[in-house]
């Protein structure tokens, strides 16, 4: 995981366990991905992932405050943008290569 930028607060011991968070959400409620550039991840997720979600990027913002979350809901899906910073990029691309295939 060397793609977690020393300005994550997170402890390492933690940070894999994020990261299977991530897989896990990935896995169960991706419907799809769009990475739109370098800065902007675009996901669109199931409705009843919304608390999981919801509590996934209140966590991740505590830890990591270079990320911007948005977060909308249309009829039987949640849209969730992810954006960082252009000195972020490299995160983004590590949470994008984690997206199944």
């Amino acid at each position: 995981m060397t793609w977690v930028p020393d300005a994550c607060t997170l402890p390492t011991a933690e940070q894999p366990l994020r990261v299977a968070e991530f897989d896990q959400l990935f896995a169960d409620h991706l419907v799809a991905a769009d990475r739109i550039d370098a800065q902007i991840l675009d996901l669109v997720l199931g409705a009843e992932s919304h608390d999981s979600v919801v509590d996934l990027i209140a966590r991740e913002s505590g830890c990591c405050s270079f990320f911007t979350f948005t977060l909308t809901e249309s009829t039987g899906r949640i849209n969730l943008r992810i954006e960082v910073p252009p000195t972020q990029t490299a995160v983004l691309d590590g949470l994008a290569d984690r997206l199944p295939r």
